[in-house]
């Protein structure tokens, strides 16, 4: 039953994005998605499951996870100018993919944990 409901979540959710994209506020169907969902669920899992200390931690690296998002939107913004969406959006996804590799390794060497 709980799938199911994440289900109807996921498709009300990608629903909403549809909708927002073809009002004159299209721009707003960009930040659905940044909605903390996944972010509220692993806050609350770290702070039930650990320390107070640990879920400091966890958000501290969240501020550091935006590094990554954006390093996607910008590549994604210049990327679109000249190939065709697919490739751009892949490319994006490589860039983001790369930089969230090295924030995990930096993270790691940083923090003694790798």
């Amino acid at each position: 039953m709980g799938l199911i409901i994440k289900v109807l979540i996921g498709a009300l959710v990608v629903l909403l994005i549809g909708v927002l994209s073809k009002t004159r506020n299209y721009y707003i169907a960009g930040l659905v998605p940044l909605f903390p969902t996944f972010a509220l669920i692993a806050h609350y899992i770290v702070g039930s499951e650990r320390s107070i200390e640990a879920l400091r931690t966890t958000i501290i690296f969240g501020l550091w996870a935006i590094i990554p998002y954006l390093i996607y939107l910008l590549s994604l913004y210049f990327l679109v100018g000249f190939l065709r969406l697919p490739l751009a959006l892949a490319g994006a996804v490589a860039c983001w993919i790369l930089a969230a590799w090295l924030l995990i390794t930096i993270w790691n060497r940083w923090h003694g944990q790798g």
